[in-house]
């Protein structure tokens, strides 16, 4: 089969549409559900960044991908007792590829509502059943196992989006689309990602530990993907804010930094001690976590609210709270998918944590992100490499 039509591309109005290729079969096989324009964007993007953290890394890789840029990706590293009350992962029987998939979803939990997955490995029963109570579009991967398949095939009554892919699939070396009816065509971009691009280090701290190096490399794989302007924040092996489309660079620092942040602080005990009723949908516990970080949820609490979530009150997350938690976070590492044009993103990612950067380099302005590296003692590393995506 070369060709596959669709309800409709990305509005209902937009008919006909269609997915196909030009010779030969198509590298995907559509095992449950009718998976729409976007959501085979998602699929596409998402399980072409697993597969290179799986390549890059050697472990299993999963994505939260959303509206063709991720809100979360991970590799399958042990989930800690932390991570799995945040992760509402409690109970959930743990494979290294469904720690990966809970990771990725857990960064950015809000965002990751209505997601489509990427697994870079045969999705396993472990990571079908961490899929199973998220609200979640679908799901794509090189392989199921029976046990995998069958819990999947119960989501949304039969209907979850299960699209298996061709992991021996090549594709052709130039890649197209149309725009106002004009056809536009490049290479694809085969950049392979690895610490061959984190060897040029231009600021007085010089070094960068191992797990350092690997976060790095996670981060620019994601970014590879990512919709442009866009800058990535990893730890212990995800990412943990991402800020995608945005037109200027300081404005993707603040927004990945703001998630990275919440990331932060729903690891505070208060936090995660929050007194929910049992029954609470997942989503309800999102937004009501973000809500209580943000601080929004103060004034919901002045009406009373609390009492259809909580069976107590909860306490208030004051700000000198939030800032004696916040200057615990340290270590991270921080990608950037073009060069940083002025000193204040280095402000606004210490701010964060932020230890080890990797950019293109290039500015006229150079100097002053070198400088203010070191006034924080940040180590940064130009990569000579941009990673536009678009």
């Amino acid at each position: 089969m070369n060709e596959l039509e669709l309800k409709y591309g990305c509005n209902p109005n937009q008919r006909p549409s269609r997915i196909f290729i030009d010779s030969g079969s198509l590298p995907i096989a559509v095992l449950s559900g009718k998976p729409g324009y976007i959501n085979f964007l998602d699929a596409l993007n998402g399980y072409q960044l697993v597969r290179e953290l799986r390549e890059a890394t050697g472990l299993p890789a999963a994505a939260s991908f959303k509206h063709v840029s991720p809100a979360g990706a991970a590799i399958g590293l042990p989930l800690g007792d932390v991570d799995t009350k945040m992760f509402f992962a409690e109970g959930l029987p743990l494979s290294p590829l469904s720690c990966a998939y809970i990771r990725a979803r857990g960064a950015d939990r809000v965002c990751s509502y209505g997601d489509w997955a990427a697994l870079s490995d045969v999705c396993d029963e472990e990571t079908a059943l961490a899929l199973l109570p998220e609200v979640s579009d679908g799901v794509i991967a090189p392989g199921y196992t029976g046990s995998a398949l069958k819990v999947l095939k119960s989501k949304r009554k039969g209907g979850y989006n299960i699209i298996e892919i061709d992991p021996d699939y090549s594709p052709r070396e130039t890649e197209s689309k149309d725009v106002y009816g004009i056809t536009f065509e490049q290479g694809r971009n085969e950049l392979k990602i690895d610490e061959s691009l984190l060897q040029n280090i231009v600021t007085a701290a010089s070094e960068l530990p191992e797990n350092a190096k690997r976060d790095l490399i996670i981060a620019l794989i994601t970014l590879k993907y990512t919709q442009s302007n866009s800058v990535a924040y990893v730890m212990g092996g995800q990412a943990i804010g991402i800020g995608a489309g945005q037109q200027s660079r300081i404005h993707c620092t603040r927004l990945a930094g703001s998630k990275a942040d919440n990331w932060h602080l729903r690891h505070c005990p208060k936090v995660l001690e929050l007194p929910f009723k049992n029954g609470i949908s997942r989503p309800a516990r999102d937004n009501a976590v973000d809500l209580y970080i943000s601080g929004d949820f103060d004034d919901i609490l002045q009406e009373g609210a609390w009492q259809e979530l909580f069976t107590s009150r909860p306490p208030t997350l004051s700000d000198e709270q939030k800032h004696e938690w916040m200057s615990l976070a340290d270590g991270i590492s921080l990608g950037s998918d073009a060069f940083f044009p002025f000193g204040d993103n280095i402000e606004r990612a210490n701010k964060s944590g932020v230890k080890y950067i990797a950019q293109p380099g290039g500015s006229i302005r150079d100097d002053n992100v070198i400088e203010s590296c070191n006034k924080y003692g940040i180590a940064m590393a130009f990569t000579g490499t941009r990673l536009f995506h678009h």
